[in-house]
């Protein structure tokens, strides 16, 4: 009896413990969806693997990075390796004449062959990388000659990309600004056109290792269209190519990207010879104004003088300190002799004026006294002198020359005293010595006449000026 107890209750609990078994067996089918095949009597079909999650080879693996040594060029020991170039010029961001350079933003690319990173491809398709796998392999070491300041592009990630092709040809592309000086001429500015240059180099292989050369000729370089500048008309891009000697290192092969740029003049018409030309007219303007309204024709002469000056400084503030003449610096400087001299021009007649007016005055001085000597005015060149009766016979003789006049009657003539009447008659050799001196000077004298000569002397000597200036220089 004990032990039959003692089994009822061991089977009780081994029956409690399957059936809460079985319970929690059927809850994780119901949350996880999982069927029961041995219950059911059905299998389900097999899935097919993840591809996703499958083990590939590293592109490091695949290309033999880790195989070969990088550090060294192609085919080395061997003949010099070709790489290609081609570029294509995104845009022409600014031409600095103060600085004497350029800014350009291009796409630059390298074409070569490294067998080694050949690979087996049953699609013969090529694989593109990033930046990341450019600094595990070899690649050329082009440089900007003259260059200022440069960079590779990074937003969002370097703009570099890497072709690999399965026979080993390679393409190298990044998109790079640079600054490069231009050496340029402004003898002829603003009327001027430049040509600037952009060299390509490598910087360690001499022509011996790598042999640089332009992929399709001229086609390898391509240009936007819509590239545009405010200052300048883009005329032709064109290549050349060329071997550079350097006297420690050897012959380097290098690229030239060539450009002319001619310079747009209606800018410089607005801004400086329109306004140099307004200022030479106004100062003429003096020229009728009349002699006696001196601070009118002052204040207008250094008013035209001080604006001259202004448009000097201005063109040459935004101009490189150049030794030469510069063509606007003849324009210029032409047209502030032409204001200065109008302004000498009234110097000269208010001093002529003041020494003409002096010499009137003493003539008129002179009319005065002798108006107040006891003569007679007769006809024209001809005095009255009256002598009392006291005079000698020589001083009759002396006046043996001049006509006598009719005698008085005695009645009209105190007896005490006798007088003679004698008519002096001016010499006409005098008279005309007298009016060859006066026409000598009268353009010297009458200072109208100097203001209306310089009327048509200053606009005919500056149009005539225009017109060879514009001839030479266009």
């Amino acid at each position: 009896m004990p032990y039959l107890r003692q089994f009822l209750v061991l089977a009780l609990f081994l029956g409690s413990f399957g059936e809460c078994r079985n319970k929690h067996a059927t809850r994780e089918r119901r949350w996880t969806g999982a069927v029961d095949t041995q219950k059911h009597g059905t299998s389900l079909a097999k899935k097919p693997p993840d591809v996703t999650k499958s083990r590939r080879l590293k592109t490091e693996q695949l290309l033999k990075v880790d195989d070969h040594d990088f550090t060294m060029r192609p085919a080395f020991a061997g003949p010099a390796i070709p790489v290609g170039v081609d570029v294509q010029v995104e845009s022409l961001d600014s031409i600095s004449e103060v600085d004497m350079d350029f800014t350009m933003t291009l796409y630059l690319r390298h074409y070569w062959k490294d067998e080694r990173l050949s690979f087996a491809s049953t699609t013969n398709k090529s694989m593109t990388f990033d930046g990341r796998l450019v600094k595990k392999i070899w690649v050329p070491d082009v440089f900007f000659v003259h260059s200022k300041r440069s960079f590779i592009h990074d937003t969002t990630t370097e703009n570099i990309m890497l072709r690999v092709f399965p026979d080993g040809h390679v393409l190298y592309s990044l998109r790079v600004t640079v600054t490069a000086a231009c050496n340029m001429d402004f003898s002829r500015f603003p009327l001027d056109s430049q040509t600037c240059t952009l060299e390509l180099e490598s910087y360690a292989y001499t022509d011996e290792d790598l042999m640089l050369y332009w992929k399709s000729g001229d086609e390898s370089l391509s240009i936007d269209d819509k590239i545009s500048l405010s200052q300048f008309l883009i005329q032709k891009f064109h290549t050349t190519s060329r071997l550079a000697f350097y006297s420690s290192t050897g012959w380097y092969n290098r690229l030239y990207i060539n450009f002319t740029l001619r310079r747009h003049i209606f800018f410089f018409l607005l801004q400086t010879y329109f306004p140099a030309t307004l200022m030479v007219m106004l100062s003429w303007v003096s020229f009728w104004i009349d002699r006696r309204a001196v601070p009118a024709r002052v204040s207008l002469g250094i008013t035209t003088v001080l604006t001259m000056s202004t448009i000097i400084t201005g063109v040459n503030a935004s101009m490189p300190r150049v030794s030469y003449i510069k063509a606007v610096d003849i324009y210029l400087w032409v047209s502030f002799v032409f204001v200065f001299l109008s302004v000498l021009e009234y110097a000269a007649v208010n001093y002529l004026t003041t020494v003409q007016e002096r010499r009137e005055r003493k003539l008129r001085n002179r009319a005065a006294q002798e108006q107040s000597l006891p003569c007679t005015c007769g006809m024209s060149h001809t005095r009255t002198m009256m002598l009392d009766g006291t005079y000698s016979e020589a001083d009759a003789n002396s006046l043996a020359g001049y006509t006598e006049a009719p005698m008085v009657h005695e009645e009209l003539v105190p007896e005490k005293q006798e007088h003679m009447v004698v008519h002096l008659s001016m010499s006409s050799e005098s008279t005309a010595t007298k009016k060859k001196g006066i026409r000598a000077f009268r353009i010297m004298q009458n200072t109208h006449a100097i203001d209306k000569y310089s009327r048509m002397i200053f606009p005919g000597a500056y149009i005539v000026f225009n017109l060879i200036y514009w001839s030479v220089y266009c």
